[in-house]
């Protein structure tokens, strides 16, 4: 039977859920990771008031298709990253078609191999192939990143190897250094050159113990977000080879990316990259304290089954697999919030299979000031919640 408040709205089961949750993150005087995006448009103005003086001259014109603040930024994840350019794009999903195809057409090959899981595959509706004539071809499988061996094995020639760094519907995991490493140098032995969809590179530094730059500087080409990890409104840069750059700029503006004025966005990029990007590793050491806790805590409670995936996080987002449905799960989530004003689960509730649910968990600024006896207890009073407790 459908509900009767949900017909008076005219709003989905799922729409309402998710406005809950909005408006308990809002209001919970207690979370793990607080998202930039669900601050008001008056807060997120006052950041850039306040903030942006201390990352770039205000008094400076804005851009105009790219120049001014939208240059400096390319510049600075330039330095960053230790490439020779870097292109500023509206979307990641844009980025990458445009790198990928312009490899293509260098390789003479239009094959991208890449993980069933990669971002391309599960979330951009067959862009590649819709819009930009790429051919994806998958390698790998499991919850972790292709080997070299993998790569060497597959069947068909492709012209480019493409990583995502940290891979993010297999939990955010990551290789060794030596794994990636090899899986660049079996690519480079099947004349393929190597694109890293860095969305989250910001965020690996610790796990490979490796600046940006030598992590970077394995690949091709490298894409970055500003919004994933970096808190910015918006927008993404593609890293390379001058040459390869200067191309990009020229099929940016072909998809309709070359807007008349991003500077908003851009100087919302330059703020994170200064706040955020210098404390990511601290994030992901602290999340290792809050994964270890939240396993503790399901065992305590006597949860017959969980799981954090990976056990020790390899950035500073992890997996959180329970044995509930995905419902049941984000309404205890939800109830703990409004009830308590702490929310240990920010994220939405997957299905995993029948009777299985996994969220993901990130740790952010707010997060370091839980304990690891802090998040036991929120661990206790959410398993509280759930369906046949005492």
């Amino acid at each position: 039977m459908t509900d009767v408040a949900e017909q008076d709205d005219g709003r989905s089961a799922e729409e309402r859920l998710r406005e809950r949750r909005r408006a308990a993150q809002r209001k919970a005087r207690r979370v793990l990771a607080r998202g930039t995006p669900r601050n008001s448009i008056r807060e997120r103005l006052a950041l850039l008031q306040e903030a942006g003086a201390e990352v770039y001259d205000l008094d400076e014109p804005g851009d105009v298709y790219g120049d001014q603040i939208v240059a400096a930024l390319e510049e600075r994840v330039a330095a960053l990253l230790g490439t020779e350019a870097a292109a500023f794009f509206p979307t990641g999903t844009m980025a990458q078609q445009v790198a990928l195809r312009c490899w293509a057409a260098r390789t003479g090959n239009p094959a991208v191999a890449l993980h069933p899981l990669a971002h391309p595959e599960v979330h951009e509706r067959q862009a590649f192939s819709q819009v930009s004539g790429l051919r994806p071809v998958r390698v790998g499988g499991e919850h972790r990143l292709p080997t070299a061996a993998e790569i060497r094995d597959l069947e068909e020639p492709f012209g480019a190897l493409m990583l995502e760094l940290p891979l993010r519907d297999a939990g955010f995991v990551l290789p060794t250094w030596e794994e990636l490493t090899e899986a660049v140098e079996a690519a480079r032995e099947r004349d393929a050159v190597v694109h890293f969809d860095g969305a989250r590179l910001w965020e690996c530094t610790e796990h490979f113990g490796r600046p940006l730059a030598e992590i970077a500087g394995l690949a091709d080409s490298v894409y970055v977000s500003f919004y994933k990890s970096v808190g910015g409104f918006g927008g993404a840069a593609l890293a390379g080879p001058r040459t390869l750059v200067e191309e990009a700029k020229t099929w940016r503006h072909r998809y309709g990316g070359t807007v008349f004025q991003q500077f908003p966005t851009a100087l919302s990029a330059l703020i994170g990259l200064e706040r955020e990007v210098p404390r990511l590793p601290e994030y992901v050491r602290h999340a290792r304290v809050v994964a270890a806790a939240l396993r503790e805590g399901f065992a305590a409670a006597g949860v017959p089954w969980s799981r954090v995936h990976p056990e020790e996080p390899h950035t500073h987002q992890f997996q959180v697999w329970l044995p509930y449905e995905p419902d049941v799960a984000a309404e205890a989530a939800l109830r703990q919030a409004e009830e308590t004003s702490v929310m240990l689960f920010t994220s939405v509730w997957n299905t995993g299979g029948p009777g299985l649910a996994f969220t993901e968990v990130g740790v952010q600024a707010a997060g370091l000031e839980w304990t690891a006896d802090d998040v036991r207890a929120a661990v206790r009073d959410f398993v509280d919640r759930l369906p046949g407790r005492v």
